[in-house]
């Protein structure tokens, strides 16, 4: 059998059996093994691609190349360093009242079919599943952020569920009208809707239609991203819902949601023969960018702080695949790579955080380094990390960004570097007193798991100072494919 099939039915038998032993006692150790089964299972897919070269699957509806691969491994390593720092989070959770058996049930089992949607939607050939794995992945959200069933979990969920649901039904639309443009050049048996078809034919497609359907796309898909003014969703879904959730959605669903609009790119520069596409996304990029930064400043949840942050980054790599051109485009890669590495760290050493102080109220948390040395370090290295603080992974991406922005668009390069400036007084000097000064904070019950964010940010320290070959040639095929070269 192939290994993509096991990368997709592991994740799915989890949601299954979860939804019937979620709440017992051990459901975390489940949990975690079915995370560990999908690493696995994604590392030997990735072996077999870099050995054979892209592969189709199941008559070419599922498709494997250097754009996905790479992604589909990520996606699969933060899903299982997640379920283990979810394990200690979770008994604590359940130990103050917050978690119920029933909710323990559903958040496990929504767990698991929220990485079977993320994996999906990265491997799948057909854009018509892709905008239902998208779609999947809204419904299991939902379930994750309102899991508390506080009035502000509800109300955060219920707006994710709306400004989600408008965006993907304009994605819907996007695209039906690339299966009319395609169906006048492949006809109706042609696979019209298949990625790799489309890609072939692309400049045979009618060129209003696909104008049309892309901004149809970007606005949908790009309401997931989380690009200014589709934004007002995520910063209330990470603040309201369980940190391991918060840790998935920065690290997880924006990547694959960006992966969506990148793929739709590809079409549309390759229809028009202009760079529309890239335009908007440079101007939705930079906006974003600036917007969240000035939203940032005004922050007194932690939580909500960091969500604004993965805003802006989420902005800048949008930037960067709208720049195009082989090195911002390399760029954008790199930074979607160490962004989800750093910022799902982030999110485990804040949630150990605020459950040691009782509050995610920045003001309240302080001396974190005095109760546990290692929370305080993780939080102080990870927010170091996602400044661009050197030899982070963050700042060699960014240094790429901005070097390219100087030379190709020279305009934007003041206001980005104006932007991560901003950024960076505001965050460091919230995050210092968190970690210094009189503590405010108590011991937990269950020792928290640091491994994971001392793992992503070791992971990340190297990818500043070393890309290996394999992966420096996946960015590189992936930036080719991608028109950067």
């Amino acid at each position: 059998m192939h290994p993509l099939l096991f990368v997709l039915g592991i994740p799915l038998a989890g949601g299954i059996v979860l939804a019937l032993v979620g709440h017992r006692e051990k459901a975390p150790e489940v949990n975690v093994g079915f995370s560990l089964g999908t690493f696995v299972a994604a590392c030997v897919l990735t072996a077999q691609v870099i050995a054979d070269g892209p592969q189709f699957v199941w008559q070419r509806e599922f498709f494997i190349d250097p754009l996905n691969v790479f992604l589909v491994t990520l996606t699969a390593f933060v899903a299982l360093t997640t379920a283990i720092f979810s394990r200690p989070y979770m008994r604590v959770e359940r130990d103050r009242g917050k978690m119920t058996p029933p909710r323990m049930r559903l958040y496990h089992s929504m767990y698991q079919l929220f990485c079977f949607t993320m994996l999906l939607a990265l491997m799948t050939n057909n854009l018509g599943i892709l905008w239902v794995a998208m779609e999947a992945a809204t419904l299991t959200t939902v379930l994750l952020v309102s899991v508390y069933r506080t009035a502000a979990s509800l109300e955060a969920a219920w707006k994710y569920f709306i400004l989600c649901g408008v965006g993907i039904a304009q994605a819907l639309f996007g695209t039906v009208l690339i299966y009319m443009a395609a169906e006048k050049v492949l006809g109706a048996e042609g696979g019209a809707l298949l990625w790799t078809n489309l890609n072939a034919v692309k400049a045979q497609l009618d060129p209003d239609i696909v104008t049309l359907a892309f901004a149809f796309l970007f606005i949908g898909y790009g309401t997931k991203v989380g690009l200014v003014p589709l934004h007002n969703w995520l910063p209330d879904a990470h603040a309201e819902g369980p940190t391991p959730v918060s840790a998935v959605l920065s690290g997880l669903l924006l990547n694959v949601a960006l992966y969506a609009v990148l793929r739709c790119k590809v079409l549309a520069d390759g229809a028009l023969g202009t760079n529309l596409a890239g335009r908007l996304m440079i101007g939705f990029g930079l906006l974003s960018v600036v917007a969240a930064v000035f939203f940032l400043i005004r922050q007194r949840d932690v939580k909500r702080m960091f969500a604004y942050s993965s805003i802006e980054h989420m902005g800048l790599m949008t930037f960067a695949f709208g720049v195009g051109g082989p090195i911002a485009t390399y760029a954008g890669l790199l930074h979607m790579t160490v962004h989800s590495l750093v910022k799902s760290a982030i999110f485990f050493a804040v949630g150990h955080a605020t459950q040691k102080a009782g509050t995610q109220i920045m003001d309240e948390i302080r001396g974190l380094i005095k109760v546990s040395p290692t929370v305080a370090w993780g939080l102080m290295l990870g927010s170091l990390a996602i400044l661009g603080m050197p030899p982070f992974g963050v700042f060699a991406s960014e240094f790429m960004i901005i070097t390219t922005a100087m030379r190709e668009q020279p305009w934007a390069a003041p206001l980005l570097l104006v932007a991560l400036a901003v950024a960076f007084a505001a965050v460091f000097a919230r995050v210092q007193p968190m970690v210094f000064g009189e503590t405010t904070v108590r011991p937990l019950a269950h020792h928290p798991a640091l491994v994971p964010v001392f793992v992503h940010l070791g992971l990340a320290l190297m990818l500043g100072l070393y890309i290996p070959p394999y992966l420096d040639a996946w960015y590189r095929e992936a930036a080719r494919m991608l028109g950067g070269g």
